[in-house]
C-alpha cells in the first residue's frame, strides 16, 4: 500500500474522515465514556472489565453502520486497531474540549485527496 500510513499522525486524518457524521461521533463519546466508567469501576467490580469493549465498541459500530455508513477503522488491521483506540481517545478529548468539529472541516480541507487515497487503498483489501 503506497499511501499506507506509516505512524498515528499519518492515520488519524483517515481516521477522522471516517468520522465525519456528527451523530457517530456523539455515538463514539458516549461509547467511549462508558467503556473509560467500566474500566475505572473494574477494581471494584472486575465484570466491569467485560463491558468496557462491549459498550465502546457496540455504540461506535451503530454509529458506523448507520450513520457513517462505513466500516470501522479498527477492522483494517492489528495497527489499525491500536491506532484506532487512540484515535478514539484523540476524539474524545477534542469533543470533550469542543474542538472536534473545527478538527473534521481542518483535515476535510487540508487532507481530503489523501485520506481518499487511502481509503481507496484500504477498500481494496
Amino acid at each position: 500500500m503506497d499511501n499506507a500510513p506509516q505512524s498515528f499522525e499519518e492515520f488519524w486524518p483517515y481516521y477522522v474522515s471516517q468520522h465525519r457524521d456528527k451523530t457517530c461521533r456523539r455515538l463514539h463519546f458516549v461509547g467511549t465514556t462508558i467503556a473509560m466508567g467500566c474500566v475505572a469501576a473494574a477494581p471494584f467490580y472486575p465484570a466491569a472489565l467485560i463491558a468496557a469493549p462491549v459498550a465502546g465498541y457496540g455504540f461506535a459500530w451503530i454509529g458506523h453502520f448507520v450513520f457513517e455508513k462505513n466500516k470501522p477503522a479498527s477492522w483494517l488491521g492489528p495497527k489499525e486497531l491500536v491506532w484506532s483506540l487512540r484515535g478514539d481517545l484523540r476524539m474524545w478529548k477534542k469533543m470533550l474540549i469542543g474542538e472536534m468539529d473545527a478538527e473534521v472541516e481542518r483535515l476535510a480541507d487540508t487532507h481530503g485527496e489523501e485520506t481518499d487515497a487511502v481509503h481507496a487503498q484500504y477498500a481494496a483489501h
